[in-house]
């Protein structure tokens, strides 16, 4: 059964690009796009930034150097993690690397944090704003206009009802390549789909304390259950479920042993880390590793182990099809084994920060030339290739 629908949608304003998706990847998208002189709107359906790193507390900023002594991630990556300090690290504090003098290499420790979600999602909100991104909270985009190959308006619902906004250029950063689907741009989703995890925090005798419960590699329900991919409403309310059951069973065996120890904040968006991606113009993977790639955007190392630096190419965030459209953040055209090093902060801010850029330059990614892209990229910070470290 189908429900027939008219609807008249009004346009409410232009932005020069419109970022979706209040993540890290959205967060230096839209800096990125308003220091380059472009009006620039932000539109997140959570109420605080940040994403999976605050409002699912994963508060992790990951390295931002290759653990052999060499800082590989520049630009808004690094900017950003300084930022989600500003008011003091929980914990991973890398003296080696934020004060003078320090050692760096295989054997000391790697260039990453623990940052407190609620400040870091303030001190980006308050960013944000001085730099005049506008940012409207509680907006999902559940549709567009397309006319040929541009998106030439995002439909939006929000508390003020059904709006339209003209646009000259989107950056997806929705984490699950949802305005790349909408704009039917080819994507792939990730079939394993994703362990149940429930971080949370708690305080007690052992103090104030982050609780991974869960990883991408470590089902919090002990391996019991099927994974979820996560992309349906039922989907992701089963996956948001069990998350808050396995919190609960967590605290409930850290309070048997400790009567003091409560939870005191936990996860408000599902802790889903691969879900869906664009089949981009180029499709990044785990084996090309020190690859010179002469449309870099960036440089990222491997989280999970010391050497690794990739470059990552443009071609990974646009698909031809559309002009104006790019992706950043863990919806960017990797394979399966390459997803699980790209989706997290560091990596998102990069290829956040070029797309923002890259927007913010030109509403036809087609044909904007790659190397006044770069030129601007280097400007602003950012190393392109590990010859250059």
């Amino acid at each position: 059964m189908y429900l027939s629908e008219t609807l008249q949608t009004p346009v409410t304003a232009r932005y020069d690009v419109i970022v979706v998706g209040g993540g890290v990847a959205g967060i230096a998208a839209a800096l990125a796009a308003a220091r380059n002189g472009k009006r620039t709107m932000l539109l997140e359906r959570q109420y605080l930034l940040g994403g999976l790193a605050t409002a699912g507390v994963i508060t992790i900023y990951l390295p931002l150097c290759d653990g052999m002594g060499r800082q590989v991630s520049f630009g808004l990556a690094e900017e950003l993690l300084r930022l989600s300090i500003t008011d003091g690290a929980e914990a991973r504090y890398p003296h080696n690397w934020l004060e003078p003098g320090g050692s760096r290499t295989e054997n000391d420790r790697r260039f990453e944090v623990q940052f407190n979600p609620h400040l870091f999602a303030i001190r980006a909100e308050e960013l944000l704003l001085k730099s005049g991104v506008a940012i409207s909270y509680g907006t999902y985009v559940t549709s567009l206009k397309r006319e040929g190959n541009r998106v030439t308006h995002l439909i939006t619902e929000s508390k003020s009802g059904r709006e339209a906004f003209a646009v000259g250029s989107v950056v997806d950063a929705t984490g699950d390549a949802d305005v790349a689907a909408l704009a039917d741009v080819p994507t792939v989703s990730y079939a394993p789909g994703n362990f149940i995890a429930g971080w949370y925090y708690s305080a007690g005798e052992e103090g104030y304390r982050l609780r991974a419960v869960g990883s991408s590699n470590r089902d919090a329900d002990g391996d019991v259950g099927a994974r979820l991919l996560g992309l349906s409403r039922e989907e992701g309310s089963e996956f948001t479920v069990r998350s808050h059951a396995a919190t609960l069973r967590h605290v409930l065996a850290q309070r048997e042993t400790d009567p003091t120890c409560w939870p005191v904040t936990m996860a408000t968006v599902p802790q889903l880390r691969m879900t869906r991606r664009i089949a981009g113009a180029y499709t990044l993977d785990l084996a090309e590793s020190h690859r010179f790639f002469v449309d870099s955007i960036g440089l990222v190392s491997d989280w999970r182990k010391r050497g690794p630096v990739y470059e990552v190419p443009f071609g990974t965030l646009c698909h031809p099809s559309v002009q104006n459209l790019i992706c950043a953040g863990r919806c960017t055209s990797v394979t399966d084994e390459m997803w699980d090093v790209m989706r997290v902060i560091p990596c998102c801010a990069v290829t956040g920060e070029a797309a923002g850029t890259a927007a913010a330059m030109s509403d036809d990614l087609t044909a904007l030339p790659i190397e006044q892209l770069q030129k601007t990229l280097q400007a602003q910070g950012v190393v392109l290739h590990e010859c250059d470290l």
